[in-house]
């Protein structure tokens, strides 16, 4: 049996350097069914509007830090076109290949409000000039002083709101991400890293330790299918 009393982060194979493009790709296809089934566009939509955001005429800007293939940046800019919010959902990554990646998806949906670029969440400088800044399925990626320092960062750099949504480490969840890997995607890389992924991931408790210690105070966390959770935090 798995003990998963505590993290264990171990390697996953999306972190390393020279990945073969293919499977790259695969993963980065996996990742988004598996982020669509999970309803995370709309749950973060939903935290985004809890927090006021949407209240004003203004355009809103939001950033997706670690954003992947650009999925969840995507489907926000989806949801805003049907519900006729002005919104610039954007996303940076680390990888070259998923900035790549993402940018050709937002041009095969015709969604012209979304830009993606280049960007270490950790050593680069964050910009400034967005309303919410938020991550999802990157914190449990991150030792505990490297969390902090992103959560910290994130929490200066935006103008109104921090999300963080991410796996909760229990045995249901560890479940839940081995059968849908293998449902979901015939990726070997996303079957391999899911439940790499829950075993790295943090409790709620856990979660609501680190915001505090990053100065997040007031983080609110609310957990959600299937068995993940969502971070919320305002600037007063």
């Amino acid at each position: 049996m798995i003990s998963l009393a505590r993290r264990d982060r171990r390697p996953e194979v999306m972190d390393q350097p020279g990945l073969d493009e293919r499977l790259h790709h695969q993963a980065l296809e996996g990742l988004r069914r598996g982020n669509l089934v999970s309803n995370t566009a709309r749950v973060l939509w939903r935290g985004l509007n809890s927090a006021g955001l949407f209240d004003a005429s203004a355009p809103v800007r939001v950033l997706d830090v670690a954003c992947g293939g650009g999925d969840v940046a995507l489907g926000l800019a989806q949801i805003a076109r049907r519900d006729n919010v002005s919104l610039e959902a954007h996303g940076c990554d680390v990888s070259p290949l998923a900035i790549e990646h993402a940018q050709a998806a937002a041009q095969r949906n015709g969604i012209t409000s979304a830009h993606f670029f280049q960007l270490d969440a950790l050593e680069d400088p964050l910009p400034t000039d967005y309303d919410a800044i938020y991550c999802t399925l990157f914190l449990h990626h991150l030792a505990e002083p490297d969390g902090l320092k992103l959560l910290g960062r994130m929490a200066a750099a935006a103008r109104r709101v921090v999300l963080v949504d991410d796996l909760v480490r229990s045995r249901l969840g560890f479940a839940l991400v081995w059968v849908g890997s293998y449902l979901l995607t015939s990726s070997p890389v996303v079957h391999t890293d899911g439940p790499l992924s829950v075993r790295a991931a943090l409790s709620i408790r856990e979660a609501r330790e680190l915001a505090e210690r990053a100065g997040l105070q007031g983080a609110t966390i609310r957990r959600h299918w299937p068995e993940r959770f969502l971070l919320g935090w305002r600037k007063s």
